[in-house]
């Protein structure tokens, strides 16, 4: 059975706080060649993210995201850094209807699979630098 502790804390991964403005985030469906969508990123761990864009992505929905990695406190790209992006193949899990109707929609996608050698490393290694806070 089911307790209060085990079902606050559902997650497999520690989520990490982002500042939404400096954390782009686009978007592609499975079946298109360009990123289409651009968001911002409100949270990110190991295995997913919570993102908002113009336009609402059905949950279970699968898609590519390319995801840039916050500047440094000096406004510089990471220095070990191929680039800036890390490409992640994910499916939409959850759809914040009431915020839909008002603006932006937020949403969350887990990750399924990171696209290219190294990309989760890189990711992980952001979180793992200290400047994030751990999100509640």
């Amino acid at each position: 059975m089911p307790t209060a502790e085990n079902q606050l804390d559902r997650r497999q991964y520690e989520r990490f706080a982002l500042l939404p403005m400096y954390t782009r985030v686009a978007l592609r469906f499975q079946d298109r060649e360009s990123f289409d969508y651009e968001g911002h990123c409100y949270d990110i761990s190991e295995g997913g993210l919570c993102f908002e864009l113009d336009r609402p992505i059905e949950p279970g929905t699968p898609v590519i995201l390319q995801i840039d990695l916050p500047l440094d406190e000096h406004g510089q790209p990471p220095a070990d850094a191929r680039d800036r992006s890390v490409y992640v193949e994910s499916k939409v899990v959850w759809l914040d209807q009431d915020e839909c109707a008002a603006g932006p929609a937020r949403m969350a996608a887990v990750f399924t699979r990171f696209s290219r050698f190294g990309d989760k490393e890189r990711l992980i290694g952001q979180f793992c630098s200290g400047r994030f806070a751990r999100a509640a």
